[in-house]
């Protein structure tokens, strides 16, 4: 039988809760939800007004994964959905607005992915990520020297990146921006990444060119096209072990000297939010946008 969980007046059919969904370290669906419960706080701020693509692993990381931009059927019409424009025509998406939503779209076991900008102004960016991509040998170690590097880069044109993981290989960097469609994101960040390149053109790419990737960190700028989404902060990754895209500090990106200081497990992040905070709050903040150049 499967069980009915009432969540903020809103109940709830919650399946499958032992399954063990990240068989390296056993943990299970019902650990999953119990998670996004525990950071709820901090994650619905980031979530809210932007439409989600969800990345399904419904059995696990070793299972199918599928990308999936339209409301799920049998969505309840409780939870918020929005129209969004599309070159091939508009389609209709989540919108995570409290904690209901996003018990019942964990449930779905996924990876929460958000466009940089929100539902009321689609035509305007109100974030930049640079997603720095380690090619093997390189590691997150090489990803954080180049983070310092745009982090100084940008604070010269009066823009303050904040960096998170990617709960994958990587690092993300994120700002806060105003004024600015997405396509004129998207080339201020191609001319970062290509200035980075120019400085350190022996750690660093901002062309995907497969066979130039090893020992290098890729600077994606791409996700910043209005179509493109990036892993939202503080969601768990379709990994062989329950990751996290977890912000961290700058002291953290400074100091890293192996790949392990900057990986984080879903049981790491409630202590984290107890000692920091919402690292990635200054985001949030209007005031704090920085006017892309």
């Amino acid at each position: 039988m499967t069980p009915i969980t009432e969540v903020e007046g809103r109940r709830l059919a919650l399946s499958n809760l032992e399954k063990v969904l990240y068989p390296a370290t056993g943990f299970t669906k019902g650990e999953v939800l119990h998670y996004y419960a525990t950071v709820a706080d901090a994650l619905l701020p980031h979530l809210r007004d932007r439409p989600l693509s969800f990345l399904r692993y419904p059995d696990g990381p070793d299972g199918q994964t599928f990308f999936a931009k339209n409301v799920p059927p049998g969505t309840p019409e409780w939870v918020t959905t929005a129209e969004v424009p599309r070159s091939e025509g508009p389609v209709r998406m989540v919108v995570v607005q409290d904690l209901a939503s996003l018990v019942w779209a964990a449930n779905l076991v996924t990876e929460f992915h958000t466009p940089q900008w929100v539902i009321q102004e689609p035509e305007i960016a109100d974030r930049l990520v640079l997603d720095l991509d380690p090619g093997t040998p390189a590691t997150v170690v090489e990803c954080c020297e180049v983070a310092v590097w745009l982090r100084e880069r940008l604070a010269a044109d009066g823009i303050e990146a904040l960096p998170k993981t990617s709960g994958s290989k990587g690092l993300h960097l994120l700002a806060a921006v105003r004024g600015a469609s997405s396509d004129r994101v998207s080339e201020y960040a191609k001319q970062l990444a290509v200035e980075a390149e120019r400085a350190m053109p022996r750690l660093v790419l901002h062309r995907m060119t497969r066979s130039l990737r090893p020992g290098k960190v890729f600077v994606d700028w791409s996700q910043n096209a209005a179509r493109k989404t990036t892993a939202t902060p503080y969601t768990l990754r379709a990994r062989a072990e329950p990751t996290v895209s977890a912000p961290v500090t700058w002291e953290e990106v400074e100091e890293c000297r192996s790949a392990g200081t900057l990986t984080f497990s879903a049981s790491d992040i409630a202590p984290r939010l107890q000692d920091f905070g919402d690292l990635l709050a200054p985001l949030l903040d209007a005031g704090r946008a920085g006017a892309v150049p």
